[in-house]
């Protein structure tokens, strides 16, 4: 509980709340009624059904609530040597504390093919790094993972603008997954450290061609794959 009265886990859920919508208006939306969400605000301790519900309606899930989701500090195991001997003694083991998430450089790059599209281009540099944010443990064995801050509005309400997400180079991408679509490098050498990339909603995917989808506004465009250098998986928003 914190000092203002707020379970841990609700004040996590709010991360995932949609822009211009009060907490009550977004469980009202949800189907969760008042007494539930307010009980879940003081104590926690919600339902699976009440979490599923709440992350629905912002194009989420429990499955990615739960990766992204920091938990406490690991538990320690202790136990106290013999007395008799040179002194007691205590030892204790925790784990090695995972190596933080590299949080890369992003900004806006115009419109994917050209003016009046409204599919928004965001530039990378994978090479220029801002900031160390806690790696969450399900990326503990994905050393290429990073974090990058998302600085348009095209994926409101499930990402909004600010918000830091991580994206797994290793991690299997499948139709609804979220994703960061690398487009093939452009010429130049001034060009040379920048990645030009599509934040989507993959819808399908052929050998040959991949249809994504931006929220705000609606777009889905079909892009071929030859096109694209990669399409790696967006795990989800960091809490």
């Amino acid at each position: 509980m914190t000092a203002l009265g707020e379970s841990q886990i609700y004040r996590d859920l709010l991360r995932f709340k949609p822009d211009g919508l009060t907490p009550n208006a977004w469980a009202v939306r949800a189907g969760v009624s008042r007494a539930v969400w307010s009980d879940m605000r003081r104590h926690g301790n919600p339902s699976r059904r009440t979490l599923e519900k709440l992350l629905a309606a912002v194009n989420s899930s429990l499955a990615e609530f739960e990766a992204l989701r920091l938990g406490p500090e690991p538990n320690r195991l202790s136990g106290a040597g013999r007395a008799g001997q040179f002194g007691d003694f205590q030892q204790s083991w925790t784990p090695a504390p995972l190596t933080p998430l590299p949080l890369i450089s992003s900004r806006l790059g115009g419109e994917w093919d050209g003016c009046g599209t409204a599919v928004e281009i965001t530039e990378i540099r994978p090479g220029e790094l801002i900031d160390r944010l806690p790696r969450p443990a399900s990326l503990a064995a994905d050393p290429d993972a990073y974090a990058l801050t998302i600085v348009g509005t095209s994926m409101w309400p499930r990402f909004r603008a600010g918000s830091h997400v991580a994206v797994s180079p290793r991690a299997p991408v499948a139709i609804g997954d979220y994703v960061l679509a690398r487009l093939n490098p452009t010429t130049g050498a001034e060009q040379a450290e920048v990645e030009r990339v599509l934040i989507m909603h993959l819808v399908k995917r052929t050998a040959t061609f991949f249809v994504l989808q931006q929220f705000n506004p609606d777009r889905t465009i079909e892009v071929e794959a030859t096109e694209l250098d990669a399409v790696l998986k967006i795990v989800g928003e960091l809490i």
